[in-house]
């Protein structure tokens, strides 16, 4: 499953550069200077666990285990789910989703921790 995480991650990473670039050049003008806050922080969330999923890649090579892989599931679950509705509330002003933003942010700190589990249990 190495290099699938890496296949996960690597495109994920080059997604949030674009839509970082787009937040900068394409919503600067048309939202809210708040708005364009809320986006950045689903972008730079974004672009952390997606470079989290290359830290899972590695860490699958040392410790292949299932603690390992649901850690990158949960980057994957965190990034849509956190960084997705964000991005969504910003284009659509659908308020509703800030609600289920907070799911994704909590996908986020099980993924680092259950990453944590999976080489502690490793051993040395």
């Amino acid at each position: 499953m190495v290099a699938g995480w890496f296949a996960t991650g690597a495109p994920l990473c080059g997604l949030g550069v674009v839509l970082g670039a787009f937040g900068a050049h394409g919503l600067r003008a048309r939202v809210t200077p708040d708005m364009l806050a809320v986006f950045e922080t689903g972008v730079r969330y974004h672009l952390i666990h997606a470079l989290g999923l290359l830290a899972v890649a590695w860490a699958a090579s040392r410790w292949p285990a299932a603690w390992v892989s649901a850690a990158g599931w949960l980057f994957v679950a965190g990034i849509v789910i956190f960084s997705g509705s964000l991005y969504l509330l910003v284009m659509t002003g659908t308020r509703w989703l800030g609600a289920i933003t907070p799911i994704g942010g909590l996908c986020l700190i099980a993924g680092w921790a259950v990453l944590a589990v999976g080489a502690l249990r490793a051993g040395p």
